[in-house]
């Protein structure tokens, strides 16, 4: 049997993160609930941009939760795979203007 290194039962434990620090925890997830509350951006909205995010920071739990949020939010998978690329097309970019720092650095060693 082959072992992964992320495992699917791990994402509901979530909570456990405050095991052996409550108190920070507590704040983490006033805060995280905070950011997700609707407000200028409705709690959809939020849900896409955080399913886009997940694909970007490729993080199989987050990718795994918001693409459940995302649908029980009203997203369809039309809108949850043009989300992941707009998330591609900004690595793809952040990754190709870094280019740039090669250029100059090149040019500073006279290439």
């Amino acid at each position: 049997m082959h072992e992964h290194y992320y495992h699917s039962q791990d994402l509901p434990r979530f909570g456990e993160i405050g095991k052996d620090a409550p108190h920070l925890a507590e704040k983490f997830f006033a805060w995280y609930n905070a950011v997700f509350a609707e407000g200028a951006l409705t709690e959809r909205e939020k849900s896409l941009i955080a399913l886009a995010v997940a694909h970007a920071v490729q993080c199989p739990y987050c990718i795994d939760a918001y693409s459940a949020d995302c649908l029980a939010k009203g997203s369809d998978t039309e809108q949850m795979t043009e989300a992941v690329h707009v998330a591609a097309a900004i690595r793809g970019g952040a990754s190709l203007v870094h280019g740039i720092q090669m250029r100059n650095h090149a040019e500073k060693l006279g290439m």
